[in-house]
Order: structure tokens, then sequence, then C-alpha cells
């Protein structure tokens, strides 16, 4: 029960550069566990290419001189997985993700790595994954996985990116009339909404909302939906 886990909503801010608001998190995470070398999962963004992604986040991490891999290059990939240093898996799309996953057969031994303490960070996709199953994902469904369980890193469902903004000339159903679709039809799961510039952070047993000074909303079957700050305990999550 080691987890030790960064979480991110997105990976780009409007007007800021690829992984540039929270980079400083992401090295002081990486410094924190003396992670030199990071495996990188880049199934999400498949559509830039491998090479092309493995190289625009390798570009970031050696601003801090952290080395990044990606699981691409590997003919086996769950040998990679159970050798790594440290994992991190990029934004993209979150169906896809999963299926490559699936098909490379590395959804469990990243779980086991992630439970023994090895580190973890994803952004997006990556830290959809980390939740129970994809069903709060934002993406369209491009690709049918074998299912739609993830990882189970963290008991919960995590919904990246969210907004409750409403643009007046959209008729359909908003972000929260999904999320509460979605508690209705899984009434014992809690959903982590976490919007732009904000991840959570589980150490030592102990999870919080890190970033900048933006609120989380929680939602669960029965209960009132709820905001939370950086300063709030939100370890009921875990329970």
């Amino acid at each position: 029960m080691k987890r030790n886990l960064l979480l991110i909503s997105n990976s780009t801010n409007a007007g800021e550069k690829y992984l540039d608001w929270c980079k400083e998190m992401i090295a002081d995470f990486c410094k924190e566990n003396n992670v030199k070398n990071v495996l990188f999962i880049p199934y999400a963004g498949f559509a830039q290419g491998y090479d092309v992604y493995e190289e625009k986040v390798a570009k970031v991490y050696a601003e801090y001189g952290i080395k990044v891999h990606s699981i691409h290059h590997e003919q086996y990939p769950i040998n990679a997985v159970m050798q790594a240093e440290c994992i991190a898996i990029g934004g993209g799309n979150t169906f896809y993700l999963v299926k490559e996953m699936q098909k490379a057969g590395i959804m469990k031994a990243i779980r086991e790595k992630a439970f023994m303490g090895t580190p973890y960070m994803g952004w997006s996709a990556g830290s959809n994954v980390a939740g129970l199953s994809l069903k709060t994902t934002n993406d369209m469904p491009i690709v049918e996985p074998e299912s739609f369980d993830t990882m189970g890193l963290v008991p919960f469902q995590i919904n990246p990116h969210y907004t409750d903004f409403v643009d007046p000339k959209h008729g359909g159903e908003t972000r929260d009339d999904r999320i509460n679709e979605f508690i209705a039809a899984n009434q014992s799961t809690y959903v982590a909404a976490i919007r732009e510039a904000t991840a959570l952070r589980m150490k030592d047993g102990k999870l919080s909302l890190v970033g900048r000074d933006n609120k989380m909303k929680v939602f669960h079957f029965g209960k009132p939906t709820t905001e939370y700050s950086l300063q709030d305990d939100i370890n009921f999550l875990l329970k």
C-alpha cells in the first residue's frame, strides 16, 4: 500500500507551453523520489506518433536532468515496467490508451509496481487510468477496449479537465449532467472532478489536492456535490 502518485488534470493551460504549468511539480516529484529515469507510456497520444510524443515529453524532463524512455521501443513491455524506476502516462485518448495497455499486458504490472511504491505520474488520460475505470473520461470512444476497467491505484473515479462552464448557446448535457448520470448508475463510487492546473498527490497513505488555487468538485450519489480547496482534507476518498 505504498502508492506514490501524482495525478495531473491537464498538460497545457491556455497560452502556456506544454507541461509548463506543472513542470516544477513534476521536477519536485522526481527529486523527492530520486528519479533519474522515467518509463513513458505514450499510447494515448498515438495520433501525433509515439516518437514525436516521446521527444515532446523528454524535452521538458531534460530541463531537470531526467531521462525519458518510451515503452514503444521495448520488445518486452512487461519487463520494462517491472524494471522501471518511475512510470509516467501521458494524455490523449483514454479509450486508445486502455486498449493498447491491455494489448501490451502492462495494466496489471503497472498496478503491482505502483502498490509497491514505484513513483507513478500521469496527466489527463494518464490520470483517468489511475482510477477504477475509464467511465468518467471526456474522450470519444474511437476504439473498443476489452474492458473499461483500469488500474485502481485510487478507489474512486477521476474526471480530469473538469469544468462547470456552460455555454449559453449550448443546449445539450453539461459535464455535471454526465457525471450525475454516472453516479446514478454507480451509486457507491465517488468521482473526483479535477479542474485545470490542479493535481491529486498521494504520499505516505494520504491524498491531497495540489497545484494552483482551483477547487475540486466531488460527486457521490445521495450526497451533496461539494467543492474542496487545496487546504481541505480529502482523504475520505480513499475509504
